[in-house]
């Protein structure tokens, strides 16, 4: 795909210089211009200014999904700062850990939140005089520079690591990302928010619609049904979601809505089931539906429909610009179709640090390639097949089990609308293959029947020993299945 940007100027403060009265902002009734915005951006900026922060400090923002994210996030930028998302969904001690080890100064909040004992002045963006208004940025050359992020990882062990890079440099005119040219986005983007902007990639391309001179329509909260009444309302043409939003979607009356505006889904976050890509495949526009592998620490590979069709199951080739390897654990390229880590080469300046953790941040890369410890296989045309995640690779008498491969074959029983594979522990085969399923209202299939179902599909060794019904799987806000969370409450009940 081949983005094509006319004259239009670039960045908030440019569009408002032109177009002031552009929609910028769509949330709920609320209507934001560009114009307001960026004054809104400027007043933000100029407060934090006066509570000392400065170009490459961390801000906090601890906010669900509204407007006033944007003009939080562009403040930050006029300072050369970055940001750093906090989801509310944590607990205390959660969010606490993020911002003593972020070192923040300040963090914008929904309500009276006190971290004074870190040191960190609290701003809440509902109390009354939150909106100061400013023709006038503290700072002129950061007027330019794209909001940054200093994202946290959620980890597999332990506490989650900030992926940090190199502060935010002065920009004397507003360019485009490769990855915004890419896509295309343009003044005449309408994009809509389906997942929460604590996490990167929701975010990342309301900001690039932004920067280019676009709407964003702001979902609070995702449902099937809103989402797809706020396409047709809005005639949204891009958005990005993660599989989790396909489910909610097909269980809706989809036919009932006009989809017909969206030019571009992309899919990211966590692996897509087959049966499931088919049959979001017809929900929106023919050649809309395009897929991205990466993580907030490297892009990675993007396939689009056409390709996938005819390799079902791919994350695709390369994103251009980049370069794809698949290692043993020595370090050595393994053959065509068997499977090893996958390493990503980097855009140029876009190497990263996990904060205050050099090993973790020494085995990540390898020869200048970096891996977020995900296993995969290309093909003989080189595109990526991903098998799992190193970390819930199930070891089952001596044989590798790629819980992802057992997930996708379940995705087609038409009783079940997900699952989460993982490894219990047994004394004879070390682990053994557990399913937790969640299946549709009405379905009568019983665990037998399942596994029937599943010996076609499956052999033996890879079927589940024990299969366990919920009503809803645990999932983090991004869609992905919490299966540590899973793993440790059915190993500690063992």
């Amino acid at each position: 795909m081949n983005g094509q940007i006319g004259s239009y100027p670039r960045g908030v403060a440019g569009t408002a210089g032109v177009d002031p009265d552009r929609i910028a902002l769509i949330d709920g009734s609320r209507r934001v211009t560009f114009a307001e915005l960026d004054a809104r951006a400027n007043g933000l900026a100029n407060g934090l200014a006066e509570r000392g922060v400065g170009a490459g400090d961390a801000v906090g923002i601890l906010l669900h999904n509204r407007a006033e994210w944007f003009m939080i996030s562009h403040a930050i930028a006029r300072l050369g700062a970055m940001y750093v998302p906090i989801s509310p969904r944590l607990t205390a001690s959660e969010a606490d850990y993020i911002v003593g080890d972020s070192s923040m100064k300040v963090c914008f909040t929904e309500g009276s939140v006190d971290f004074t004992r870190f040191g960190v002045a609290t701003v809440d963006v509902d109390a009354p005089g939150f909106e100061v208004v400013s023709a006038l940025a503290p700072r002129h050359d950061f007027l330019n520079t794209m909001p940054t992020l200093m994202g946290y990882t959620s980890g597999t062990t332990g506490r989650p690591k900030a992926v940090q890079r190199p502060a935010p440099a002065p920009v004397p005119q507003a360019t485009s990302s490769a990855v915004a040219a890419f896509w295309g986005y343009g003044p005449d983007t309408v994009q809509l928010i389906c997942g929460p902007l604590y996490h990167t990639a929701p975010s990342a391309y309301a900001e690039y619609s932004l920067w280019e001179g676009g709407a964003v329509v702001v979902q609070d909260r995702f449902t099937g049904e809103g989402c797809l009444a706020l396409i047709e309302e809005h005639a949204v043409t891009r958005t990005q979601m993660v599989p989790a939003h396909f489910v909610r979607i097909l269980e809706t009356e989809w036919r009932r809505y006009d989809t017909s505006s969206i030019r571009l889904l992309i899919h990211a976050a966590a692996m897509c089931p087959v049966h499931l890509k088919w049959r979001i495949l017809e929900v929106f526009p023919r050649g809309t539906v395009w897929e991205l592998y990466g993580a907030t620490e490297a892009m990675g590979t993007v396939i689009s429909p056409g390709e996938w069709i005819l390799k079902p199951g791919s994350v695709g080739r390369p994103f251009p610009g980049l370069s794809i390897r698949v290692l043993d654990e020595a370090g050595r390229p393994v053959p065509t179709g068997e499977v090893g880590t996958i390493y990503v080469s980097q855009f140029p300046g876009a190497n990263f640090s996990y904060r205050g953790d050099a090993e973790k941040t020494g085995a990540a890369y390898q020869d200048g390639y970096v891996t977020v410890g995900d296993l995969g296989h290309l093909d003989e045309q080189g595109y990526l097949f991903i098998a799992d995640r190193r970390t819930d690779l199930i070891l089952s008498g001596g044989v590798n089990i790629y819980p992802a491969e057992v997930e996708n074959a379940l995705a087609a029983d038409p009783d079940v609308v997900d699952s989460a594979v993982i490894g219990l522990p047994d004394e004879r085969m070390g682990h053994i293959v557990h399913a937790v399923v969640e299946l549709r209202a009405g379905a009568t299939a019983d665990a037998d029947v399942i596994l029937e179902r599943l010996s076609v599909h499956l052999a033996d060794f890879k079927r589940p020993r024990s299969i366990e019904f919920v009503d809803e799987l645990p999932r983090e806000p991004n869609g992905k299945v919490l299966k540590r969370k899973l793993q440790e409450e059915r190993t500690a009940s063992a």
